[in-house]
């Protein structure tokens, strides 16, 4: 018998009506939102609750040793941006995307957009405090540190608070704010997760719903920086150096939280809404005005769109049964 050619070649198939299935599970930006996000959150939920299961049993054994010091805030934050560093990138192999696509290109790490980040992030704790300072309402006191404890505690706070940068800009501002950004834009997508990023603060002792509000605030300018940047490196500089600057050098409460450690005796009097009382300055209306003039400083001094990256948006992989690219 001769051979008969096949009446569907591959330039045919690639035209077929789509199917119900391939429908709702593809669209011209590859594997649609709504699948890919549970996949993600699926593998990070499971490997977190192993992650917490340790570390309680840690505590557990170890009851001395505080939850709020440098050396287990590194430990528990390290471990779970590894596990969203990990997610993501089984993610990447899934969608034919890169890490990089995120946010997070390893070319750039410590590089200098990160150092300007952190220039920035302590210049603006310090204004914040400055300003503080002038209204009567913060005193630095004296100093709680002697010789060389001021060094060792400056360094592993700095690790701590980078561990703890990685950790919140990639969970809140990496894989989820891309893929949520492939469905309904950036902005929108954005604000979502500030609301929620305002939120989770609020579950933290001693925190107010206008320190929330403020931590909700700083995320949506951590977003501006990365759509103005183009990665999440000066955003993890900047959160960095303002935590360790709140935390450790000028030694004020942070969501309710005096770290051990610390390098002043400081103290914080005055009116709540001035001063942020026990909660600390996020929780100061000066705060809120700070991040109004940042928010207007960063948006002249960056006013290029680098984020989300066009062509990482699109499906890289191009499905075959979705070749005719529609929205």
């Amino acid at each position: 018998m001769g051979d008969f050619p096949s009446p569907i070649t591959p330039e045919h198939s690639a035209l077929l009506p789509e199917t119900l299935w391939q429908k709702m599970s593809f669209g011209p930006n590859g594997m649609r939102a709504g699948w890919r996000l549970p996949m993600f959150c699926a593998v990070v939920l499971t490997l977190s609750s192993i992650q917490r299961s340790i570390l309680r049993a840690f505590l557990r054994r170890n009851p001395v040793i505080d939850s709020f010091s440098p050396g287990f805030l590194l430990i528990a934050e390290g471990s779970v941006f590894a596990i969203f560093l990990f997610a993501s990138w089984l993610m990447s192999q899934i969608e034919g995307r890169t890490v990089a696509d995120y946010g997070l290109p390893w070319r750039g790490a410590f590089r200098l957009r990160f150092w300007m980040g952190v220039a920035s992030g302590f210049a603006c704790i310090s204004v914040l405090l400055g300003a503080l300072w002038v209204a009567g309402v913060f005193h630095f006191g004296t100093f709680a540190l002697r010789q060389t404890d001021i060094w060792k505690y400056a360094f592993l706070w700095a690790l701590a608070f980078l561990a703890v940068a990685l950790f919140e800009e990639f969970c809140f501002r990496g894989y989820v704010l891309f893929t949520l950004s492939t469905g309904v834009t950036f902005w929108p997508a954005a604000a979502i997760l500030s609301l929620l990023f305002g939120y989770v603060h609020h579950g933290n002792s001693g925190e107010s719903w206008l320190g929330a509000f403020a931590a909700g605030f700083v995320g949506l300018f951590f977003c501006l920086l990365l759509r103005r940047t183009g990665d999440l490196w000066m955003p993890i500089g900047f959160h960095a150096a303002w935590d360790w600057g709140e935390t450790y050098f000028y030694s004020v409460p942070d969501s309710g939280l005096v770290a051990p450690g610390h390098l002043l005796n400081s103290t914080l009097a005055g009116p709540r809404w001035l001063s942020g009382g026990t909660v600390g300055p996020e929780a100061s209306w000066f705060c809120l005005l700070l991040l109004v003039l940042l928010w207007a400083i960063f948006a002249a001094c960056l006013p290029e769109v680098k984020y989300p990256n066009s062509a990482a948006i699109r499906d890289p992989r191009k499905t075959p049964f979705s070749p005719l690219e529609t929205t």
